[in-house]
């Protein structure tokens, strides 16, 4: 199947400027150099009017609208160098080629009205609005606007607390209940061990989810963010109840730059106290493969008061490190996948092929999720700094206590 979308490129800078501002002949030159560059053969692309585009992926079910973010940070660079993010919307359909088409002839009125969550009065599709700092899907038509609009309805409801009946007391004549302890419920939360392989010792702990053991994590945003909301707070706990090595917390990449997102990680990280910054490591998952430098540095930016260190989770062992710059990140982990063992030792010679580029950098290289003596001694000889996963620990309900002992891979090749 053969995904095709619609680009619109959209002004949405504030009331005060006046239309001989907005240079619309300069962003079609931008973004018609920026797609030729970024969208490659076999996809092909074109304008088909002004400040549209249609794109095509043979190859795909469907487009990915990260891959056009970066138009979107390019217009605002470009276009308004001295004006807050917020002067450019890009918005994409994606349908079949008769509905895609008639998107490219939208007015800014209907475009306007897809924005505000409307929807408008054609064929169904799928709308992403797309700006420098976010990634937000919205309804096509006015009927799953509705359809939309009523389940916001509902779950804002949901939310709201609600009264509570009180408790019945017991005749004064009952017989005191013999008191039957329940099960306890495990925690949402757990951790792995972080081995340093040129100590020979362990150096840290990273919090998991108990969820990922049995399925794969949520793709949605707003899933990643609770969970992620819930690890930081067991992670202020374990800072107080374990004094031993780094705590790495976790952050999804596409909530980091979205307003609301990060204002909910601020409330959090506020009650973190200063003296912990020197253990503390925010590791970033999610990236695409080439993560907007300036998105990174605003990361750092928003994190560094409460974590002396930043870590990029990657799951392509060819991540373009040479790309960014000195001192913006401590360390890189790439997190095996793959049903096989010789799949998973490919991906860790692909990684440590770029050893120099990641030196050079001064980036430490770590492998995440090693299971077995194989992959751990293939990162030993390779050159990793830094081991995590099933093969190194089990999954445990507090931070290591201390750098001795040795992973479980080494202890279970020996038994």
């Amino acid at each position: 199947m053969t995904a095709i979308a619609c680009l619109r490129i959209l002004f949405t800078a504030d009331g005060d400027m006046r239309p001989g501002d907005m240079p619309k002949h300069k962003a079609q030159g931008v973004a018609d150099a920026f797609l030729k560059a970024k969208w490659r053969a076999p996809r092909k692309c074109g304008a088909v009017a002004p400040l549209a585009f249609v794109l095509a992926d043979h190859r795909a079910q469907h487009l990915d609208p990260r891959e056009v973010q970066g138009l979107a940070v390019e217009l605002e660079k470009v276009l308004f160098p001295n004006r807050p993010i917020g002067q450019i919307a890009l918005m994409t359909f994606e349908g079949d080629e008769t509905a895609v088409l008639h998107f490219a002839a939208l007015s800014q009125k209907e475009l306007a009205g897809l924005m505000a969550g409307e929807g408008y009065g054609g064929e169904p599709g799928r709308v992403h609005v797309v700006t420098a700092d976010a990634i937000k899907p919205m309804p096509a038509t006015r009927e799953e606007a509705k359809a939309y609009a009523a389940e916001k309805a509902k779950a804002a409801e949901a939310e709201k607390p609600s009264a509570k009946p009180a408790a019945k007391t017991a005749p004064a004549t009952a017989p005191a209940a013999a008191k039957v302890s329940a099960p306890q419920k495990p925690a949402d939360t757990g951790w792995w061990g972080v081995y340093d392989l040129v100590q020979s010792a362990f150096v840290g702990s990273t919090i998991g989810l108990r969820a990922d053991l049995v399925e794969p994590p949520p793709e949605d945003d707003a899933k990643l963010l609770k969970r992620d909301l819930v690890a930081l707070t067991d992670v202020q706990a374990a800072l107080k109840a374990s004094s031993f090595g780094e705590i790495q917390a976790s952050f999804g990449f596409w909530n980091l730059i979205t307003p609301a997102s990060q204002e909910s990680y601020k409330a959090r990280l506020s009650r973190y106290p200063l003296d912990a910054r020197p253990r503390l490591a925010a590791s970033i998952y999610g990236a695409p493969r080439e993560a907007s430098i300036g998105m990174l540095q605003q990361m750092r930016a928003q994190l560094s008061g409460a974590f002396a260190a930043m870590d990029l989770r990657i799951i392509d062992p060819t991540f373009p490190v040479q790309g960014l710059p000195p001192e913006l990140l401590e360390s890189v982990t790439l997190v095996l996948s793959g049903e096989t063992e010789h799949e998973r030792l490919k991906q860790i010679l692909k990684f440590v092929e770029r050893k120099s580029a990641y030196a050079a950098k001064g980036v430490m290289q770590c492998v995440a999720n090693v299971n077995s003596a194989v992959e751990l001694e293939a990162c030993k000889v390779a050159g990793v700094v830094r081991v995590q996963g099933p093969g190194i620990t089990d999954f445990m309900d507090a931070p290591v206590g201390a750098a001795d002992g040795a992973p479980l891979a080494l202890a279970q090749s020996a038994a």
